[in-house]
């Protein structure tokens, strides 16, 4: 397995920042009020601690540069090697249900181009990250750097073996879609632990299911929304 690992920093491009900041911010707005709707269907409102992190993070310095003028509508956005970045509500909700509390050690499976990843860190978690596409580990590490992120590890790596020297988790979020839920994944949870990820077939319907395990041990999972997301692909 390759490893990518932080280090170092630099200072992030500047031009336009107060231009970002808003449309940031106009965002943030538009995903709580979305969030205050759906809530009558058991669904979390935006929190403050969310929506901060989502109004710090620079969401256009992780999308590629052809498409980062539309870093702040609310929709998928391409990446490389046929990998999407999710619409921003969806990252929110996700993040919202994964409950995530300073110190958490969180696994991240599917980093990406490394944006939920930012977004888990300025919440105080310390992120694993795996991403089976090396192109884009290497990328996100670079990314996560030059922000300054200091709390994360990312490797090359395949999602359904999880991460077994780094278990136990306090959460484990996965944007990508397998077809049952990995026993391994939920193996790795810590009592108390929630495990989101979608299931379902790459071409047919997929649920966000979300699975928590009790401080004794016992597992519930539950069937949430429907979703769409790449396949968990084996490295």
């Amino acid at each position: 397995m390759s490893w990518f690992k932080r280090s170092g920093s630099s200072s992030a491009p500047t031009v336009d920042l107060e231009a970002r900041r808003a449309e940031r911010a106009a965002l943030v707005s538009a995903i709580a009020h979305r969030m205050a709707l759906e809530r009558p269907f058991g669904l979390p409102a935006l929190s403050d601690r969310v929506a901060g992190a989502l109004r710090a993070i620079p969401r256009e310095l992780f999308t590629p540069p052809g498409v980062a003028a539309r870093a702040y509508r609310d929709e998928v956005l391409p990446l490389a090697a046929g990998q999407t970045l999710s619409q921003p509500s969806l990252v929110a909700l996700m993040t919202e249900l994964l409950r995530i509390q300073p110190g958490d050690r969180v696994l991240e499976i599917g980093v990406g181009s490394g944006y939920q990843t930012a977004l888990l860190a300025h919440l105080g978690a310390t992120v694993f990250g795996l991403e089976v596409i090396a192109d884009l580990a290497r990328a996100a590490a670079g990314r996560l750097a030059t922000l300054g992120i200091r709390t994360v590890t990312v490797r090359v790596g395949d999602g359904h073996a999880g991460w077994p020297e780094a278990a136990p988790f306090d959460a484990i979020l996965a944007a990508c879609a397998a077809a049952t839920v990995p026993p391994a994944l939920v193996a790795h949870l810590r009592p108390g632990g929630r495990l989101l990820l979608p299931v379902g077939p790459p071409d047919g319907p997929q649920q966000l299911c979300l699975v928590e395990k009790g401080t004794d041990g016992t597992v519930r999972e539950r069937r949430l929304l429907a979703v769409a997301f790449v396949p968990m692909v084996g490295s």
